[in-house]
């Protein structure tokens, strides 16, 4: 008798919505004014991750509404231009997805470099735009702050990579 395999289906609300409340989540908490031994909490670019991922896991016409208002949220939380963190984000998005077959099957040092180079894209573009409305360019040492600690997050974004790329055998 064949046995049939169990199909795990991964839908939307699984790698779309949870992580896009977890990052609101952790965006909020690290928008606090804590201060420990006189050292304020870094705040990244939370979303970055999930505009890398998304794209790799599986393309969907969600995902890109999803990051727009993520991106709208950080901006009015962080007092920001409205729309300048969807326009990066989105950007990233779309690189990732027009290199999706490349990075499909790589090495996590190769996502890694990719991911770099895509935060430094965001991170520019950002800069950007915020030197060109303000007439004065931003600190590079707070740009810095803030980039090192989005870096860093890339563990994360490999985690729900793994996670979620073979979450519905049905599409391989």
């Amino acid at each position: 008798m064949k046995r049939h395999a169990a199909v795990r289906v991964v839908g939307p609300v699984e790698w779309i919505l949870y992580p896009s409340l977890a990052v609101l989540a952790a965006t909020v908490v690290l928008a606090t004014p804590v201060e420990l031994f006189g050292l304020k909490l870094p705040e990244p670019v939370l979303p970055m991750m999930l505009a890398f991922a998304w794209p790799l896991v599986r393309p969907s016409m969600i995902a890109p509404v999803a990051l727009f208002l993520v991106g709208l949220f950080v901006d009015l939380l962080w007092g920001g231009m409205l729309g300048v963190w969807p326009l990066s984000l989105l950007a990233v998005y779309g690189v990732v997805l027009l290199s999706r077959n490349l990075l499909a099957g790589q090495e996590t040092q190769v996502l890694f470099v990719w991911y770099g180079c895509c935060t430094l894209l965001a991170f520019f573009l950002t800069y950007l735009i915020v030197s060109l409305d303000a007439m004065n360019a931003p600190s590079i040492l707070a740009l810095l702050g803030q980039m090192i600690p989005t870096l860093l997050l890339f563990p994360v974004a490999n985690w729900m990579i793994q996670r979620f790329d073979d979450g519905d055998t049905r599409f391989r």
